[in-house]
């Protein structure tokens, strides 16, 4: 990475900017400059990998934007240093300064998303379900004959979904919506920065704040049996399917003829029974949309299998569900 060094090191001083949105703009576009590569992994992976030895500090821009580990002064270059203040970024305490958020690499952009742990209640997730939600997003439209002209990713997060739709279907509107404000500004900030105009991220509890119908519908919602509640995390519900069967009535309710839902989640399996699965062949049975159902990953999460809400399961799966409406069925919007 082409960074300066330490912050004494610095080339030039960058005027902090006053509004904090732009100043994460800056930061952004200093990171790709530099060459910044992180890929961000589980949050039990982050969480040994940050134990080893010599790993409770952060001496690198990486360590730092990416480790989440604190650190003394002279770790990270000044500008950056400048920026993250500028953004309100900066977070310090008894163990040293933090970075309040991260920034990732993907599919040749990076994403801002917030730092681990994600606990807050506005935190913003980013991570190996991303992956997955993209490639199983590009499979779909890699198969499609035609080009969706208005595409929904539902339950944003940091916008990585979108703009990767967004990229793909350059003449699209694509329209990124989540109830968290964070996630909102988090993705607007990510869109910029990937040059994706044609991402509009939008407040709205699934699809009630945005109107019509969308030719494709794509979102990776919490999925998780979370005791804890967290939102980011908590899919609702004795199996944590409550959200991701939410988004599949909207889509139900919102496809346009020829449309399709891309969906993915986690399930619990006990006994070889999917209840996920089970739910959804409920769901979709009479509403003429043609949908397959695919397990992509059969052993995820692994240790959440130690935990009392995972006591009944023999393993947590990753499937992916692929709804389209014929486009000779033409349904009210509602």
């Amino acid at each position: 990475m082409r960074f300066s060094g330490k912050s004494q090191t610095m080339t030039s001083t960058i005027e902090a900017p006053a509004e904090p949105d732009a100043a994460l703009l800056r930061l952004g576009t200093r990171l790709k400059a530099a060459g910044y590569r992180f890929t961000t992994v589980t949050p039990a992976t982050h969480e040994r990998v940050n134990r080893r030895p010599g790993n409770a500090r952060g001496h690198t821009v990486t360590d730092v934007l990416g480790w989440s580990r604190p650190f003394d002064g002279d770790a990270l270059p000044g500008d950056v240093v400048e920026l993250l203040e500028a953004a309100g970024a900066l977070r310090g305490g008894p163990g040293g300064r933090r970075s309040a958020i991260r920034v990732s690499a993907y599919d040749g952009e990076l994403f801002i998303h917030s730092a681990f742990p994600p606990d807050g209640p506005d935190a913003v997730f980013f991570g190996p379900d991303t992956h997955r939600t993209v490639d199983a997003v590009l499979a779909h439209l890699a198969g499609r004959r035609d080009r969706p002209g208005r595409a929904a990713d539902i339950g944003t997060g940091s916008g990585a979904v979108a703009v990767a739709v967004a990229k793909r279907l350059p003449a699209a509107e694509v329209v990124a919506v989540d109830i968290n404000p964070t996630a909102l500004r988090y993705a607007r900030i990510n869109a910029a920065l990937a040059g994706a105009a044609n991402v509009r991220p939008c407040h709205s509890d699934l699809l009630t704040g945005v109107p019509g119908p969308f030719d494709l519908i794509v979102s990776n919602p919490p999925f998780m049996i979370d005791p804890e509640g967290r939102t980011y995390r908590d899919g609702g519900g004795p199996h944590g399917h409550d959200l991701p069967l939410a988004v599949l009535d909207a889509a139900v309710r919102r496809l346009a003829p020829g449309g399709s839902l891309v969906l993915l989640s986690g399930t619990g399996i006990a006994g070889g029974r999917d209840p996920l699965l089970d739910a959804v062949t409920a769901r979709l049975a009479g509403t003429g949309l043609r949908w397959t159902y695919r397990e992509i990953d059969p052993d995820v999460y692994g240790e959440k299998l130690l935990e009392p809400a995972y006591g009944h399961a023999d393993r947590i799966a990753i499937a992916v569900l692929v709804a389209n409406r014929p486009a000779a069925v033409l349904r009210e919007e509602t």
